[in-house]
């Protein structure tokens, strides 16, 4: 017997729509049990207040519950993205794995944990750091992968700090490292992506302290993805990777885009995979591409290829709001369509302005189930 990893690509229409996670459930190609995680596009501002991130998290709740017990359900690691802009399409993506009388093989890998809550006073700072890569290691030991060189991807959700939270450190006596709540939210995903970089052997712990977190962008993960949220205190994790005691056609593969319009690494990754990439994707080769997930995030030297660019100048949108949207486009005309994950806010996830790209394609019959 191997495990064998299934992904679902299911279109939603607003928030709470999981009419399709439904359907698929009842006809029967979902097995509501396998269900490790399930990663969402919501359309919200995917800053402090977006609550579409907890209210997907809580309509797909109460839909696995139909079908799972309680404590089952809420094991499903839900990992809401907020912001559509531009032509991102709200979607979700099912990964679920399950048990197989076929042969082992080099196939995708998946596997999740959840840190413990860390404290307000520890998000911004190494204690967050090393939370994190526990809780990577952890993963990696519930998929099955032993060599951090066999990861791929880990997908990350973190909290942020919210007026209250710092008022209940300061209550105990306790001083928090960011009090600016929508700043918050990028210390907490730099202190994370570090987690994942200490776990996978790419950044020195001798290199980390409280110092540079948010701040020394030479320091980054080639394989982290954290989006911060509300609705937590914990870190829910998942790992994506390729382990030879899987099975199945699911395959995936990574990049690192040095800029916001760095797309040839990700056209490599492709061709890795066996597709040819040589332009825009054909309608054959889009048919096996089951999900593309990318991190945005714009320079902090305001300067894209020697040319101005005012991403940290616009008052009115959120500079991480740009970058998804520019990005989503970069990248969609490289596979021929928006239905992709991309996450806003890469601090030291990939080199300053760029990001990692997390590829998976099914090998063999190049439906999306």
């Amino acid at each position: 017997m191997a495990r064998r990893a299934f992904l679902h690509r299911i279109s939603a229409s607003s928030p709470d729509d999981v009419s399709g996670l439904a359907a698929a459930i009842a006809e029967g190609r979902i097995r509501p049990e396998g269900i490790v995680a399930i990663l969402g596009k919501t359309e919200g501002n995917g800053c402090v207040n977006d609550f579409t991130r907890a209210f997907a998290v809580q309509s797909l709740q109460i839909e696995l519950k139909r079908h799972l017990p309680a404590e089952e359900a809420e094991a499903v690691c839900c990992v809401m993205s907020g912001g559509t802009e531009g032509a991102l399409a709200p979607h979700w993506l099912v990964f679920e794995r399950r048990e197989v009388a076929e042969p082992a093989q080099a196939a995708l890998a998946i596997g999740r944990a959840r840190t413990r809550e860390i404290r307000p006073e520890e998000l911004g700072r190494m204690a967050q750091v090393h939370a994190v890569a526990a809780g990577v290691r952890a993963a990696m030991a519930d998929a099955g992968i032993a060599s951090p060189d066999e990861v791929h991807f880990v997908q990350i959700k973190c909290p942020l700090m919210t007026a209250q939270r710092v008022a209940e450190a300061a209550s105990r006596g306790a001083t928090v490292a960011i009090r600016d709540t929508l700043k918050s939210m990028g210390f907490s995903r730099g202190a994370s992506a570090l987690g994942v970089g200490l776990a996978l052997g790419e950044i020195p712990e001798a290199a980390l302290s409280d110092g540079v977190i948010a701040k020394d962008v030479t320091l980054f993960s080639g394989r982290a993805s954290t989006s911060a949220g509300i609705e937590l205190m914990d870190h829910e994790i998942v790992v994506l990777g390729m382990s030879g005691e899987w099975a199945g056609p699911l395959a995936i593969d990574h990049a690192v885009m040095a800029d916001a319009i760095d797309i040839e690494p990700v056209r490599a990754a492709l061709q890795r995979l066996g597709l040819g990439a040589r332009g825009q994707l054909t309608p054959a080769e889009r048919g096996q591409l089951v999900a593309l997930l990318a991190k945005a995030e714009p320079s902090t030297t305001g300067v894209l290829r020697g040319f101005r660019h005012t991403m940290l100048d616009d008052s009115d949108i959120s500079a991480t709001r740009h970058a998804r949207a520019f990005v989503a486009g970069a990248l969609a005309g490289l596979v021929g369509h928006a239905e992709i994950f991309v996450s806003g806010g890469a601090e030291h996830q990939g080199p300053d302005g760029g990001g990692p790209v997390a590829v998976i394609i099914d090998r063999t019959t190049g439906t999306i189930s």
